[in-house]
């Protein structure tokens, strides 16, 4: 019989996530798993688990859990000798990586498409000695997201991390980069740099529209030092899926990045807040394999 663990946050989908681990089992009983549930209590266990999971030779991994509980886990599949297939119940604020994924959002959708046996293989980007599945980004905007109280993200959804950076914009704070790609060197003051793995970030789905889940390449985008009047543009051209052809953007794509700066800058990698500049990116490409709706 083959074996699957389900990785389940307690606390994620306004506490409600347990109440979905029958009806889970129950799908993957049907498949011919024997099924393993263990529940995270603090930091990282949803990567122990994982890790484990991999050492014992499991089939699939299910994270049911919000992007933290993903993010962990992933930590704990990438560069491991056996690594099962992943399965998503998405139950965060923003579950970037499950929309990029067509994954639907709504829990009970998403638990029925573990029965499907269409799967994708999907690029992990490594951070320092890290990974992560959505996006880096540098600059004033990405560390206002920090900002975001846990009763906003419940009440406004991805809209919280919009309302907090476009405080920022007003502010129009820039910092001298350094970004060293595949050869060739950026240098300048920047409101923003990004480095996309996914076409969704904090929600919005249109912010790299080019960027694939399997496309081997990481998408950057620098965003100069701009006055308030241009601000409201660049806005617009995120929500058109327009950024790239901005002329206050310096879009182009890259297998491994090195970014600095002569600023104390923190990095934000999927939301959470990431390691002091500087740091190094690259693309794990086609590394782990993820079920999707058929």
């Amino acid at each position: 019989m083959k074996k699957a663990m389900l990785i389940v946050n307690p606390s994620s989908g306004k506490e409600e996530a347990v109440s979905y681990i029958d009806e889970i089992k129950e799908i993957l009983t049907e498949k011919d798993y024997e099924v393993r549930v263990s529940q995270t209590e603090k930091e990282l266990d949803a990567t122990r688990f994982c890790m484990d999971a991999c050492k014992d030779e499991f089939d699939l991994i299910v994270s049911l859990g919000g992007d933290g509980t993903l993010n962990e886990t992933i930590n704990g599949l990438v560069d491991q000798a056996h690594r099962p297939k992943l399965g998503i119940i998405p139950l965060g604020t923003v579950n970037d990586f499950a929309r990029a994924l067509n994954i639907p959002l709504d829990p009970e959708q998403a638990i029925a498409d573990l029965r499907s046996d269409a799967s994708r293989e999907v690029d992990i980007g490594q951070f320092n000695d890290q990974y992560f599945v959505n996006i880096v980004a540098v600059g004033a905007i990405a560390e206002a997201t920090y900002e975001v109280t846990k009763e906003q993200k419940t009440k406004l959804g991805p809209l919280a991390y919009a309302i907090e950076g476009f405080k920022t914009l007003s502010t129009n704070p820039s910092y001298p980069l350094t970004v060293d790609h595949d050869g060739s060197t950026w240098e300048g003051e920047s409101l923003l740099f990004l480095a996309a793995l996914t076409n969704s970030t904090a929600g919005f789905e249109k912010l790299s529209p080019e960027a694939d889940v399997d496309d081997g390449v990481l998408h950057c985008y620098i965003i100069k030092n701009v006055n308030v009047m241009r601000l409201a543009t660049l806005v617009t051209a995120v929500l058109r899926g327009n950024l790239r052809k901005d002329k206050d953007v310096d879009y182009f794509t890259a297998t491994h990045l090195k970014v600095d700066s002569s600023e104390n800058l923190i990095t934000n990698v999927d939301g959470e807040e990431g390691d002091r500049l500087p740091v190094e990116i690259s693309v794990k490409p086609s590394h782990i394999r993820v079920i999707v709706p058929e």
